[in-house]
């Protein structure tokens, strides 16, 4: 795909973004999510599952159950895949948008 393709992508899916889709497929090295657009399918590899502890595919969510995940990447080729991931750890930073270094505004 073009670079302006990809740019229109990234544009639409920021890394750090929160989507929504649909587990639509199941495979030994992780899922396949709906993010309902049909140019790019949203990708969940197997280490970007849990923070600690194994992930095996007997664990993964069902095929057509919803999903929430973060984008944490890109795979520019003819694949047009989102890579996305459900850490535990990586869902709290994109639900809940800290300041870095956070600022003690208590007074004492």
């Amino acid at each position: 795909m073009s670079n302006s393709f990809w740019n229109e992508v990234k544009t639409k899916y920021p890394l750090g973004e929160l989507l929504h889709g649909n587990v639509e497929h199941h495979f030994p090295f992780g899922i396949f999510v709906n993010i309902g657009d049909e140019n790019v399918k949203g990708i969940v590899q197997i280490p970007d599952f849990v923070d600690t502890g194994d992930m095996t595919p007997e664990m993964y969510p069902e095929i057509g159950s919803p999903i929430g995940a973060v984008v944490i990447g890109y795979t520019e080729d003819a694949c047009n895949q989102i890579w996305l991931s459900v850490k535990p750890s990586v869902l709290q930073r994109a639900l809940v948008k800290l300041k870095v270094p956070a600022n003690n505004e208590r007074s004492l």
